[in-house]
């Protein structure tokens, strides 16, 4: 903490709606003579799989309470006596810079300034804003070249909404600057503070300078007027499949209740009860610290609507037990994909809201040269309008794989997409849109795959034709090689008496991408570059690729070096994994799908083991969970993948071993994601007493709606975006989950969360038959 001279600020709020962590307004205002500030009336207004290592029967370090209260210094470490802790640099749009600190003060090296005010920018995130609260906002500030600069507390998320915003003019030396304010929009418990120190709109390059701040404080110091909306809690002690169960399914519940009987008793939409059943347990569950007891009612298969209620009066959500319960959301999940296309028009029949125009139907400049390409169509990556090779070949597979090994469920081309109609079931019609995409995303020359094609940076949340800055092809990565590589050998094999004209050009492509790879061996993992900051998908090796597109090359083309190089990596070790950055697998499935004549018997019968071993491991995770849910404490981004997956792993283990345990493991995982789990949640869009209304997805934020029949990512007990670090670090990570659009680890959705899902509640279904 420095010591400074006092030089304040009459300054207005200037509150403004905007699409990035900057601001499309312009105001300023200089240092005067006064000794104190005073403000004018207010105005009104994403996988890497990271394990949580704590141990829940050991004492954990609690965080301290985060201070609150009138007059109350909310920022832990403003005077950087420890350091740069609990503060950040969001750096974008060409700016540089480096932060430090120096004898208790923050310094910030600007090395350029980038063409934005946010593209360089320094922020704290552990702050509450009260609805009509009064604050106070200070800070001191010096520069070794007077400029402007952007003082900001916004919406941490959605529209980046600003509830304070100046610009001013900061001269040389160390000035102090105090501002109060009205909360005037809803509270809001996880906002960020921001110091925007890029080129503000209107002026030229402030070449490299220093700026250094210090005594950062927000304090509430009139709270007569807040009104403090109460928060309703939607959890339910008893837990269940929210959408309901297949008539002649397994059925149960979970219950967290402390002083019932127990037995529970279901209930009819009239309150009568007709059933009644023993619970058992209780069983731990780790990961949300809980004691659950169990209940199973599979031999109640009576149709029609129902509650579970236990002695003490706690009751359940309703669900339904029928035999086309799950007909609806079977649709609706594979409809996101077609509510994801881009580069197309998508009608309000598929859409509702969502509906759009086309979008993104320029070409793409390919990075680092001035050479252009058309790369349109395919499908919105995720809650941004993204597309990424390794995302989509590992959707399309699931696709593929869904309706290969249940013709009987997919064989439907009246789903209202636009190819419906055309003799062709329309789950294969969406996946060949994605598949006709990536065919475009091949250098032709090369034959190596670009990684992604995106603008250089996010856009704010708007509609995807709101999306018009200039498309940029990410450079070729061995990982989007390898993975085009798989997907166009399946693809041909698919497609070939369906399509015979792409069979022929997808086979093609795999085997010129495969050549790549065996040019390219010592490529590095795909990085982005400095100027693009749309996702990275990032993977440090792609054997896995290669090993899935080896078995899958020779059982279109029967070229015995695929096969040779499948066995010889399997000889060394086995790769698993239906996710984009371990998809062995896939390749796993292939060759168990070879005729025997083709299969080694020694290997075949090494996989059988490792797979069955890995299923066994998520078998006694599922029983061990009082929720029945195979995580153990793994709750990390898109943990809803990992339960999909390692379901999957435990369905195509059931064809050796445990048949009957490992399926019914395998589809206790979709009751988890149906709402049997500890935040009481359905985690699919549109379904269920209580789903995610508030999903990181720029479409449905912008609309103000939720698109139907797209999975969450689920909790994530890392903390990995600012909302779940500021409310909601003291939570076990089962339960760090929160309906809300600022939470992108934990609400956002994308399409290779939502095909496992298709592929095992089609399996369910089928079982079910």
């Amino acid at each position: 903490m420095k010591k400074r001279f006092l030089v304040t600020l009459l300054v207005t709020a200037m509150l403004s709606s905007l699409v990035a962590c900057g601001s499309d307004t312009d105001a300023n205002a200089t240092p005067t003579e006064a000794v104190e500030a005073e403000v004018t009336e207010p105005v009104a207004e994403d996988t890497a799989v990271a394990d949580v290592t704590e141990d829940v029967e050991e004492e954990e370090e609690v965080a301290p309470p985060k201070p609150r209260g009138l007059d109350v210094n909310m920022i832990v470490n403003g005077d950087f006596s420890d350091g740069l802790t609990n503060w950040s640099t969001y750096i974008n749009h060409g700016g540089k810079c480096e932060f430090n600190e120096k004898d208790g003060v923050a310094v910030v090296d600007i090395l350029k300034d980038g063409s934005e005010d946010y593209a360089v920018q320094i922020y704290y995130d552990g702050l509450e804003l009260e609805q009509y609260g009064v604050y106070e906002f200070s800070f001191d500030m010096d520069t070794t070249v007077e400029r402007q600069i952007e003082a900001r507390i916004q919406e941490n998320g959605g529209t980046y909404h600003p509830y304070y915003d100046n610009y001013f003019v900061i001269p040389t030396g160390m000035n102090h600057y105090s501002f109060e304010f009205v909360m005037e929009d809803e509270s809001d418990p996880a906002p960020r503070l921001c110091f925007n120190l890029g080129k503000t709109k209107g002026a030229t390059s402030y070449g490299e300078h220093t700026i250094s701040f210090d005594n950062v404080s927000v304090k509430l110091i009139d709270e007569s007027n807040i009104v403090r909306t109460e928060v309703v809690d939607m959890t339910k002690n008893i837990n269940l499949n929210q959408v309901g169960y297949l008539t002649n399914a397994r059925k149960t519940c979970a219950v967290r209740s402390e002083g019932i009987d127990g037995t529970f008793d279901i209930l009819d939409d009239k309150g009568n009860t007709v059933y009644s059943g023993k619970l058992t347990g209780p069983v731990k569950s780790e990961g949300a610290k809980e004691d659950i007891m169990q209940g199973d009612f599979s031999d109640f298969t009576t149709p029609g609507t129902y509650t579970i209620k236990v002695s003490n009066g706690d009751d359940s959500y309703p669900f339904v037990i029928g035999d086309n319960v799950y007909d609806e959301l079977l649709k609706d999940t594979l409809l996101m994909f077609t509510r994801q296309r881009c580069g197309c028009e998508v009608a309000a029949e598929i859409a509702g809201e969502a509906a759009h125009p086309v979008c993104h139907n320029t070409k793409a400049v390919i990075y680092g040269t001035n050479n252009k390409k058309d790369v349109n169509g395919g499908w919105h990556d995720a809650g941004d309008y993204g597309r990424y090779v390794v995302a989509g070949v590992t959707a399309v597979a699931d696709l593929l794989l869904t309706y290969e090994d249940y013709p009987e469920i997919w064989s439907s081309d009246d789903l209202g997409i636009p190819e419906s109609g055309n003799g062709i079931p329309d789950i294969l019609d969406e996946a060949k849109y994605e598949l006709d995409w990536l065919l475009k995303m091949q250098d032709e020359e090369s034959g190596g795959v670009y990684h992604k094609v995106t603008c250089k940076d996010f856009p704010g949340f708007v509609m995807p034709q709101d999306e018009t800055d200039e498309l940029v092809l990410s450079p070729i990565s061995n990982t989007a090689t390898g993975d085009f590589a798989a997907i166009m050998a399946k693809a041909s094999e698919v497609y070939k008496d369906i399509d015979p004209e792409f069979s022929a050009k997808a086979v093609e492509g795999a085997i010129k991408a495969y050549a790549y790879l065996e040019e390219h061996k010592s490529a590095q993992s795909f990085k982005n570059p400095e100027d693009i900051l749309t996702g990275e998908y990032a993977d440090g090796q792609y054997k896995d690729e290669m090993y899935w597109a080896s078995v899958e090359l020779y059982k279109v083309t029967g070229d015995s070096k695929y096969k040779e190089y499948f066995e010889k990596s399997l000889d060394s070790y086995i790769l698993t994994g239906f996710g984009w950055s371990s998809m062995g697998s896939y390749g796993n499935l292939a060759y168990l799908s070879l005729d025997e004549k083709d299969q080694n018997p020694e290997l075949l019968n090494k996989l059988k083991e490792e797979i069955v071993s890995n299923a066994e491991s998520y078998l006694t995770n599922s029983q061990s969970d009082g929720y029945m849910v195979d995580l153990g404490m793994n709750y990390c981004w898109g943990s809803n993948l990992v339960v999909c997956s390692n379901a999957r792993d435990m369905l195509m283990a059931s064809q050796f071993a445990k048949e009957k345990e490992f399926k019914q493991a395998a589809y206790d995982q979709i009751t988890y994601i149906l709402g049997q789990n500890s935040v009481s949640y359905c985690f699919v869009t549109g379904y269920g007493s209580v789903y995610a209304k508030n999903a990181h997805h720029r479409p449905s934020i912008a609309t103000e709606s939720v698109i139907p029949g797209m999975v969450i990512g689920g909790p994530n007990g890392n903390l990995e975006d600012p909302f779940t670090k500021s409310t909601m670090d003291t939570l076990p990570p089962a339960k760090v989950y929160a309906d809300n659009a600022q939470s992108y680890s934990t609400n956002e959705v994308t399409i290779y969360w939502n095909s496992p899902f298709l592929y095992l509640l089609t399996a369910e279904i089928a079982q079910n038959k």
